[in-house]
C-alpha cells in the first residue's frame, strides 16, 4: 500500500507542531503556570523541554522514519521482542483513548464561539459558571459541537498527508499565530497589565521548590504530545532528507513560544481587573469570560471582537491536536486491516465519537457512567494522561537508549552520515539515563511516592 509524504519542510514543521501546540498551550500551560509562580514556573519549563521534550521527540522521530509505517508496527519493525510491539501498540490505544475525551473538550470550544457570538458570556461571573456547568452537562448539546468537530477532523485527516493534514497545517496554524498576536496586543495594552507582565518574566526565586520542578516536567511532556504515537506517525512520512534533530528543536521553540503567548495573553487581563492568576483548570471557560467581560466592558465591541477571537483560537488549537491524534490510529487501522484512508478515518472517527460520547454523558452524573466516585471522562484522562504516557515515554527511551540497534540510532540521527554528529552522544546519554529517569520522578509523583 502506497504510503504519503509530507511534500515540504513547512509542511512538516507546522503539521508536527500542530500536533503538540493544542489545549494543552492554550488551556493548561497558563493554570499551570498560575499555579506554580509565574516567571520561575516558564524558566524551569523551558529547560524541562531542552532536557526532556527534545530528545524523547527525537527518539520518536528515529522509530517513525525508520520503519515508514504506523506506530504499532514501527516499533516492532526495530526488535522482535514482545515487549518492545507491546510499546507501540500501547501508544496507538493511548492516542485513541485520548481523542475520546479531547473531542469533548473541543467540542466546547466550538460551543463558546456561539456562546461568544450570542453575547451569553457577558453576564456576571456566577451566570458564567452557571452557563458553563449547565452546557457541559447537558445530554445533547456537547454531543452536537462533538460531533462537528469530528467531521471538520475527518475531511482533513481523511485526504491524507499533502492534501489534508500538510495543507490544512499550512492555514491552521498561520491563522492561529495570528489570532494569538491580536489578543496578546489588546490584553498588554490594558491599564495595569504590567503586574501579568511582570508576573510572567520577573522570577520569584523563593517559588522554587521540587513540587514546581515536577510539575513543569510533567508540562513538558505532556505539552509536546510524546507518547501519544502522533510524533512517531508523523515522522513515517518524513523524507530521508529532513534533519530530526533541528526540526525537533523548530518544534519545541513553536511549542514553547505559544505557551509563552497564551501567557501573555491572559495574565496580563487577569491582572488588570484583579482576578487571581492561580485559577486552575477553570481558568479558560469559567474565569476568562469575565476577566474579558470586565477588562473591555467600557468598549463592548472590543469585548465582543476578543471574547470571539479567542474561542476561535481556542478551537483552531484543539483542531490542529485532534488532526494528529486522529491521524495515529488511521495510519493503524489503514495498514494492519488493509482498507483505504477514508474508510479507517471513518472507523476512527465514529469509535472515538462513541468514546467521546459516553465521557460527556458521564459528566451529566449518570450513575451508570461513574466509577469510584469519578465520572467517565475524569477517568479516561487520569487513566491516559497519568499511568500510559508516563509508561509509554519512559519505555521508549530505555528502548531506544538501550535496546535499539545503535547504527540505526546514529544513522537516523546524522541521515546516513550526511550531517554532523556533533550532540549524539549528548542525546544518547539523555535518552539513556536523564530522560528516564525524570519520567520515573513524574509518574513516582503523581501517586505521591516521592
Amino acid at each position: 500500500m502506497e504510503r504519503g509524504n509530507f511534500a515540504t519542510k513547512m509542511g512538516i514543521v507546522l503539521a508536527t507542531a500542530g500536533s503538540a501546540v493544542g489545549l494543552g498551550n492554550v488551556w493548561r500551560f497558563p493554570y499551570m503556570t498560575g499555579e506554580n509562580g509565574g516567571a520561575v514556573f516558564i524558566l524551569i519549563y523551558l529547560f524541562c523541554v531542552l532536557l526532556l521534550g527534545i530528545p524523547c521527540m527525537i527518539s520518536e522521530f528515529i522509530i517513525g522514519r525508520h520503519a515508514q509505517t504506523n506506530t504499532a508496527r514501527a516499533y516492532r519493525m526495530l526488535s522482535n521482542s514482545k515487549v518492545v510491539s507491546f510499546i507501540g501498540i500501547m501508544s496507538v490505544l493511548t492516542g485513541f483513548l485520548i481523542t475520546g475525551y479531547y473531542a469533548v473538550v473541543s467540542g466546547w470550544c466550538l460551543q463558546y464561539i456561539w456562546g461568544a457570538l450570542l453575547s451569553r458570556l457577558d453576564g456576571d461571573p456566577a451566570e458564567v459558571q452557571s452557563y458553563f456547568f449547565a452546557f457541559s452537562q447537558h445530554p445533547v448539546k456537547p454531543l452536537f459541537w462533538l460531533i462537528i468537530m469530528m467531521m471538520l477532523t475527518y475531511i482533513i485527516v481523511a485526504k491524507g498527508i499533502r492534501d489534508g493534514i500538510e495543507r490544512a497545517s499550512k492555514v491552521l496554524m498561520p491563522t492561529l499565530f495570528i489570532l494569538l498576536l491580536i489578543i496578546v496586543g489588546a490584553s498588554c495594552m490594558l491599564p495595569g497589565a504590567m503586574e501579568g507582565i511582570k508576573f510572567l518574566f520577573r522570577p520569584d526565586w523563593s517559588m522554587i521548590n521540587g513540587e514546581v520542578f515536577l510539575s513543569a516536567l510533567g508540562q513538558a511532556f505532556y505539552s509536546l504530545s510524546i507518547a501519544m504515537g502522533c510524533i512517531c506517525t508523523y515522522a513515517s512520512y518524513f523524507s530521508k532528507h529532513t534533519n530530526l534533530a533541528s526540526s525537533a528543536v523548530q518544534i519545541g521553540v513553536i511549542d514553547s513560544v505559544v505557551a509563552v503567548l497564551a501567557g501573555l495573553m491572559i495574565f496580563p487581563a487577569a491582572f488588570s481587573v484583579g482576578v487571581s492568576p492561580d485559577s486552575g483548570p477553570s481558568l479558560i471557560f469559567i474565569t476568562l469570560p469575565n476577566v474579558f467581560h470586565q477588562a473591555f466592558g467600557s468598549v463592548p465591541v472590543v469585548g465582543y471582537f476578543v471574547s470571539l477571537v479567542f474561542y476561535s483560537l481556542l478551537s483552531l488549537a484543539a483542531l490542529t491536536s485532534l488532526m494528529s491524534l486522529v491521524e495515529v490510529s488511521t495510519a493503524f487501522c489503514q495498514e494492519e486491516l488493509r482498507i483505504s484512508r477514508k474508510a479507517a478515518t471513518l472507523m476512527v472517527i465514529c469509535s472515538a465519537s462513541v468514546i467521546g460520547a459516553f465521557c460527556s454523558l458521564s459528566l451529566g452524573g449518570y450513575d451508570g457512567l461513574q466509577l469510584f466516585g469519578k465520572s467517565l471522562f475524569d477517568i479516561f484522562d487520569f487513566v491516559t494522561g497519568q499511568i500510559f504516557l508516563p509508561i509509554v515515554g519512559f519505555l521508549t527511551c530505555i528502548f531506544i537508549g538501550w535496546f535499539a540497534p545503535h547504527k540505526v540510532v546514529h544513522d537516523e540521527f546524522t541521515n546516513w552520515g550526511t550531517l554532523p554528529g556533533t550532540f549524539f552522544h549528548l542525546y544518547l546519554f539523555l535518552v539513556k539515563y536523564i530522560c528516564p529517569l525524570c519520567i520515573l520522578f513524574i509518574f513516582l509523583h503523581q501517586f505521591g511516592l516521592i
